[in-house]
C-alpha cells in the first residue's frame, strides 16, 4: 500500500481563499439579488495592455509557420526575456547575469518549489502575519517553523532577533498581507543577519512595481552582501495583469553556496537549475513574448499606468480608514490596505458582519496567522466606481 506524507494532515482544512470563496457563494445563493464588491483575493481586474497582447498575436502567428514554430523551450527561459529581466533589475542598479535569473509560471510556485532544495532539518523563520504558501510548504515537508511576530507596535515589520537561530528565512517586502515595506537599513539587518547564521533568504518581491517612494528598496540586492545568501521571487501578475496568463522569475544568485550533511559545498544556482531541468518544462513561448513586452518603453508605460489605476484605489480605502479613525497600514507602497477590525470583532465575525450588512468582500487576517485575528485586508484590485461604493457602504457601518 501507498503510503500518505502525513505531513498533509498537519494543514488547515480549507485554504485561505477557498474558504473566503465558500463563503461569498453561500452568501450569493441565499441572497441572488444582493450586489457583491469583491475586495478580497489579489486578483487584477484590469486587461492585459495593448503592447502585451500584440505581443501575444506576434508570437501565436510565430508558432503557426513552420520556419518559426518553437517545440520545447529553455527550461530556464528563453534569453530574450531573461535579458529583459536583467535590463529592469539594471534601472534599481542590481547587474545579475542571466544564467542568475528564472522564468517560471509564478511567484506563487516557486516560493513553494524552492523548498525542493533544503533538507527536512532546516529550521524555517517566517513573519506572522504572512503569506499562507510559506507556512503550508514547509510545514507539507516537516519543517520546523518559528515565527517572528508583526504588529501594530512594529509596523507588522519584524526584525532579526539573534537569540534565535534561522537557516532559511521568508521576508516579504512590500507586505502580502500587510502593505508594510522594508526601508534599506531594516533590510540591511536582515542581510546581516542571515550572513551571520549561514542562512538563505527567500524574499519575495511580487509587488515591487508598487513601490513609489524612491528611498525604498525594490529589491533585495540594491543591499551589498544579499547576493550571498538571497533568492528573490518576482511575478508579472501585479505588474502587468498576468495573474491568468502566469508568468514569474526567480534570482538565484551564484555566489550563494550551501553545505550538503558530508560538508560538501554546493552551489544553489546549480541545484535550481537541476530541479527545475527535471520537474519543470519551461513557461510556454506565446506568454515568455508576452512577458518580454512588458518591459519595453511602451510596456512598461502601460504597466504604470495600470498601477496607477489600482493605487487611486488604495488612495480611497486608506482615505476611508483615515477619516474613520481606523489604524491600518499600506496603501502607499502596496495595493493592500490592512485595518483593525472596528468593535473588537475577530477578522472571521468581520468578514461575515461586512458580506452580511455591506456585500463588501474582504480577506479576514486571521488566515495569514494568529496576529492577524483582529485584522482584515482590502485590496485595491478592482474598479475605481466599485472602490467608491464600497467604501460609501463601508462608512455607513461606522
Amino acid at each position: 500500500m501507498a503510503r500518505f506524507n502525513e505531513h498533509f494532515s498537519e494543514l488547515k482544512e480549507s485554504y485561505l481563499f477557498s474558504e473566503v470563496a465558500k463563503r461569498v457563494s453561500a452568501f450569493q445563493e441565499k441572497h441572488p439579488d444582493r450586489s457583491v464588491i469583491r475586495l478580497g483575493i489579489g486578483d487584477v481586474t484590469l486587461p492585459l495592455s495593448q503592447t502585451v497582447v500584440q505581443a501575444m498575436h506576434s508570437a501565436a502567428d510565430e508558432m503557426g509557420r513552420a520556419e518559426s514554430f518553437r517545440g520545447y523551450g529553455p527550461e530556464q527561459g528563453y534569453d530574450f526575456l531573461r535579458e529583459a529581466v536583467a535590463g529592469h533589475y539594471r534601472t534599481f542598479g542590481v547587474y545579475l547575469d542571466i544564467d542568475e535569473i528564472f522564468v517560471s509560471d509564478g511567484a506563487k510556485s516557486d516560493t513553494g518549489n524552492i523548498t525542493d532544495l533544503f533538507s527536512a532539518d532546516n529550521t524555517v523563520l517566517i513573519p506572522d502575519p504572512v503569506y499562507p504558501v510559506y507556512v503550508d510548504t514547509n510545514t507539507m515537508n516537516g519543517r520546523r517553523i518559528v515565527f517572528t511576530d508583526g504588529t501594530a507596535e512594529n509596523n507588522f515589520l519584524p526584525m532579526p532577533d539573534r537569540s534565535v537561530h534561522a537557516d532559511i528565512i521568508y521576508i516579504c517586502s512590500p507586505n502580502n498581507p500587510t502593505g508594510a515595506c522594508y526601508n534599506r537599513e531594516q533590510l540591511r539587518k536582515w542581510v546581516d543577519y542571515a550572513l551571520e547564521n549561514d542562512a538563505v533568504i527567500l524574499f519575495d518581491s511580487a509587488y515591487e512595481c508598487f513601490i513609489s517612494n524612491s528611498s525604498l528598496p525594490h529589491s533585495i540586492y540594491e543591499i551589498e552582501g544579499a547576493k550571498e545568501c538571497a533568492v528573490e521571487f518576482c511575478s508579472l501578475s501585479k505588474t502587468a495583469g498576468f495573474t491568468g496568463t502566469r508568468c514569474g522569475y526567480t534570482v538565484v544568485p551564484k555566489d550563494i553556496k550551501t553545505v550538503s550533511s558530508d560538508g560538501r559545498e554546493m552551489s544553489l544556482n546549480k541545484m535550481w537549475n537541476r530541479r527545475q531541468c527535471t520537474k519543470f518544462n519551461g513557461v510556454p513561448y506565446i506568454v515568455q513574448r508576452a512577458a518580454a513586452a512588458v518591459f519595453s518603453e511602451e510596456g512598461m508605460k502601460e504597466a504604470r499606468d495600470m498601477i496607477a489605476h489600482y493605487m487611486v484605489n488604495a488612495g480611497i480605502i486608506a482615505e476611508t480608514m483615515k477619516e474613520l479613525g481606523i489604524r491600518f497600514t499600506g496603501g502607499i507602497d502596496s495595493p493592500y490596505i490592512w485595518f483593525e477590525c472596528p468593535g473588537g470583532m475577530n477578522s472571521w465575525e468581520f468578514f461575515d458582519f461586512m458580506l452580511e450588512k455591506a456585500g463588501v468582500v474582504g480577506t479576514p487576517g486571521a488566515g495569514f496567522g494568529r496576529n492577524g485575528d483582529n485584522w482584515f485586508r482590502l485590496t485595491a484590485f478592482n474598479s475605481k466606481e466599485n472602490t467608491e461604493e464600497a467604501m460609501r457602504r463601508f462608512r455607513e457601518l461606522f
